[in-house]
């Protein structure tokens, strides 16, 4: 499945990125869409089919499951915390 991650800063974008990168994740850091709206104005763009909150970090503010174009179904809001 394709998610959007979005972070409350850009450094842990950067974090998030490196940590996929050890555990064999292709990520893409990426502009946010402007549907989204992002504090920090980068996002996450990764192909998961595990279960999404063994991805968790502090950092992320929500993830989205992409279901078409522009279509956006929000799976995680890091405020809820």
């Amino acid at each position: 499945m394709n998610y959007i991650i979005i972070f409350f800063s850009q450094s842990g974008a950067l974090k998030f990125n490196r940590n996929m990168e050890k555990k064999d994740i292709k990520c893409t850091l990426s502009p946010t869409p402007r549907a989204l709206s992002s504090s920090c104005g980068t996002c996450a763009k990764i192909f998961y089919d595990g279960d999404i909150a063994n991805l968790v970090e502090e950092e992320i503010e929500s993830i989205f499951l992409v279901e078409g174009l522009n279509n956006y179904n929000l799976v995680y809001d890091g405020h809820d915390i």
